[in-house]
């Protein structure tokens, strides 16, 4: 697995270190500005900054300098860029606040883009989970692995695929932000569950088949970083179901209270 310098990339140092923490910046000023009046939920705030810091120190040694020999440091760094980083940033309802704190026709703009037929193929839950699981597939069960460990750019590739692939896929059947044609509850949850059967197989072919091949790791350093797979994907899917029935229970709460002022209006 070793290559001389790729893991200390100056693209991925700006891809996944600078540009998130600016980004971070751009969410808590936005944030504060709108505390005031209609109070955005510190929860909110914390899951968007948590999981931020999160993906930066994934790039960061010591956990960088881990991954960068040891397959089993490389997988919990994939978990935290691809799994659990991402998932914490659709919580944070970045597109929510975003709408909230530009003019109404910006607002207008995104919502014609989202309504749009590339971007509602795009974000269809069953395209995301293709990008994002299928994709783990594609790296880990194929030559690609061995690749990226030579070649700068797809280490790079990669890498910013983990975290944007994942974050499409959380937002598109779990996501708190707007989303026009978002298909239905049964569906999203039946993609949810065909993910989680899709990802726990992969952990079981690499732990029974020495997947990935081509690196110079043992079979027992592979076999720890299929469990790290199979058990920390468990838990990330879990974070999924959890924000999908959170949404959902909140907004059956809501409806008696709706129902209500429809009725008084009356």
């Amino acid at each position: 697995m070793h290559h001389t310098g790729v893991h200390h990339s100056a693209a991925l140092f700006i891809l996944l270190v600078i540009m998130p923490a600016v980004l971070l910046c751009f969410y808590l000023l936005a944030a504060v500005r709108i505390r005031g009046s209609t109070r955005w939920s510190a929860w909110r705030i914390a899951s968007f900054t948590a999981d931020t810091v999160l993906i930066v120190v994934s790039v960061l040694p010591p956990l960088a300098d881990w991954a960068h020999p040891d397959l089993r440091g490389y997988m919990i760094q994939h978990l935290f860029l691809g799994m659990f980083g991402p998932r914490g940033l659709v919580f944070g309802a970045p597109g929510a606040l975003l709408m909230r704190s530009v003019p109404a026709k910006m607002t207008r703009v995104i919502m014609n883009i989202l309504r749009t037929r590339p971007v509602r193929f795009l974000i269809h839950p069953f395209t995301a989970a293709f990008f994002d699981i299928g994709g783990m597939y594609l790296i880990y069960l194929t030559p690609l692995f061995g690749l990226t460990m030579t070649s700068p750019f797809l280490f790079v590739f990669v890498h910013v695929h983990f975290v944007l692939s994942d974050y499409l896929f959380t937002w598109s059947v779990a996501g708190p932000d707007p989303a026009p044609h978002r298909p239905s509850r049964s569906v999203r949850l039946m993609v949810i569950f065909l993910a989680t059967a899709a990802h726990g197989v992969l952990g079981k072919l690499m732990y029974g088949y020495g997947y990935p091949h081509g690196t110079s790791a043992l079979l027992g350093e592979i076999q720890a970083a299929a469990l790290w797979m199979y058990y920390g994907g468990d838990f990330a899917e879990l974070c999924i179901i959890t924000g999908f029935f959170a949404a959902w229970f909140r907004q059956r709460s809501s409806l008696p209270d709706v129902m209500a002022g429809k009725i008084t209006h009356k």
